[in-house]
């Protein structure tokens, strides 16, 4: 019996937040060890088609690193990155179309619809609706400057497509790939493209999964708020590195654009996004404006 009135005092607890949240857009940035878990990729899926029962609007941007390494790895090649962005040449930008607009996209489609969700997959080459430009160079560590091939940063977004899918009532699962204006596919980080597509839908919070806890400080903490400003001193010192760049620079962007509040989840935690959205005390790091 206490069982069934801790789970009761769950719900009321969600009530407040289900009230305000109401008809909200969230955009969901899908990736890391929550999409190689088969019982966290079933949880995922659960978790999003009951935002959407109870009258939210997930939209899911995901990732695919770790399986894009795998299938390089298989074709003998090699891919390396500078700051959370995959060199591309044109034989691993056909591996990423394969692997993120194919059988990633579509796994995660049908998954949803297994828990009674509608969702559609896309990317940006549909309706053009991310359009990007070449990076020309990159610097590394080192101060090399380099070119890193087909990889591009967004400059448009055309939410129009998305935006008929919601209110069509289906969820739309994004894959990271854009087109530049002669046409040609770019490879695009997932945490740029969820950051974009925020800022473009006027969403209510930008969620970013990844493989760790949250945000360190400088001494090593998990950091439960930051404000934009303390969040742009961690990244100007250098506190920041890695994968992490990309997560908090989109997230300070998607702020500055008018999202609400961003949020970046330990995504190996079950039902992650469920805890920040709907309790009281919230998991991972948000970074409010």
């Amino acid at each position: 019996m206490q069982d069934l009135i801790s789970k009761a005092a769950v719900l009321q607890e969600a009530l407040p937040y289900i009230r305000s949240f109401h008809g909200d857009v969230f955009v969901i940035k899908y990736g890391g060890h929550a999409m190689i878990d088969e019982a966290l990729r079933d949880g995922f899926a659960r978790d999003v088609v009951l935002m959407k029962y109870v009258g939210l609007h997930p939209v899911v941007v995901h990732g695919g690193g770790p399986q894009i390494d795998q299938m390089v790895e298989a074709m003998g090649a090699h891919s390396e990155r500078l700051d959370g962005l995959r060199v591309t040449n044109d034989a691993t930008m056909e591996v990423v179309e394969m692997v993120l607009g194919g059988k990633l996209n579509q796994g995660i489609v049908s998954l949803i619809g297994k828990h009674g969700g509608r969702a559609v997959g896309l990317t940006g080459r549909d309706d053009r609706f991310i359009e990007a430009k070449k990076i020309d160079l990159m610097t590394t560590k080192s101060g090399q400057e380099v070119d890193p091939g087909r990889v591009g940063e967004v400059v448009k977004v055309r939410p129009q497509v998305v935006r008929d899918l919601i209110d069509g009532g289906f969820i739309p699962v994004i894959a990271p790939i854009a087109v530049d204006a002669d046409g040609m596919s770019l490879n695009v980080n997932a945490d740029t493209v969820a950051g974009h597509v925020a800022e473009a839908l006027g969403a209510r919070k930008l969620l970013l999964l990844t493989d760790i806890e949250g945000v360190r400080g400088r001494d090593g903490e998990i950091l439960s708020s930051l404000s934009l400003e303390e969040a742009r001193a961690l990244k100007a010192e250098g506190v920041l590195e890695g994968g992490m760049i990309p997560k908090v620079r989109c997230a300070l962007a998607a702020l500055a654009s008018g999202v609400n509040k961003a949020h970046i989840l330990d995504g190996r935690v079950k039902h992650a996004i469920l805890l920040e959205i709907f309790t009281d005390a919230g998991v991972g790091t948000e970074i409010v404006r």
